[in-house]
């Protein structure tokens, strides 16, 4: 991680701009899930992990409560981060398809992970309000991250908080903003947004999205990352 990265980061995990959310990611924190009941829990905002060089950066929506609540590094300890770090394993971006603890040795390499909302939300469900609250720590974490070339977005939440830092950023964006679905491409000038449903439990489970999905649309980040 660069220096300004880990700069960012240092104030972002002392953030407490949303007292629901510090309320829900504490009191996760200190009651915890049986299963982990021996771990201590992260319990404070998660920043955004991997290669500060990224030419992909994905956007998710919140951490997950008993994921990266607990283990302090985006999609790691949930099934949601199964699945992503499989797919960027398959594609050469991750050095081992497993994201169980912050410090298991996972190396990430021309990728990027973060979420339009930095801390645990009730029912997976932050309001507009939070993200607005958060923006300030996507303005500053994806300012840094010059060399972008796709943007995935991990759900519709991502994408409309992403949709809605790149305006504040002064990029020329398309009107009305294109329906997010699985597969939407849109190619700005300088870089590529793709959408992707959200590796949910609720998406997998159901098959509204399959490991096939998925690696396809991590294969064609890295395909139009390339050129």
């Amino acid at each position: 991680m660069s220096n300004s990265l880990a700069v960012i980061h240092a104030d972002l995990v002392d953030c407490r701009r949303c007292p629901r959310l510090v309320e829900w990611r504490e009191r996760v924190a200190a009651e915890k899930r049986a299963s982990f009941a021996h771990q201590d829990y992260w319990g404070r905002p998660v920043p955004g992990f991997g290669d500060p060089h990224a030419r992909i950066v994905f956007v998710g929506l919140a951490p997950a409560a008993h994921g990266a609540n607990r283990t302090g590094r985006m999609f790691t300890g949930d099934r949601s981060g199964d699945w992503l770090y499989r797919a960027l394993n398959s594609a050469g971006l991750s050095s081992q398809p497993e994201s169980t603890a912050a410090d298991d040795g996972l190396v990430l390499t021309n990728a990027f992970v973060t979420s339009a909302v930095h801390c645990a939300p009730p029912d997976n469900k932050p309001t507009s309000v939070e993200r607005d609250n958060c923006s300030t720590w996507m303005q500053a974490e994806l300012g840094l991250l010059d060399q972008t070339k796709v943007y995935v977005c991990l759900g519709g939440f991502g994408y409309q908080a992403l949709w809605r830092h790149l305006g504040g950023a002064g990029v020329e964006l398309p009107k009305p903003r294109p329906k997010f679905g699985h597969g939407v491409e849109i190619e700005l000038e300088d870089f590529t947004i793709i959408c992707s449903y959200h590796p949910s439990q609720q998406n997998t489970f159901t098959g509204r999205l399959t490991e096939e999905m998925l690696d396809a649309i991590v294969d064609r980040a890295v395909e139009i990352s390339s050129k």
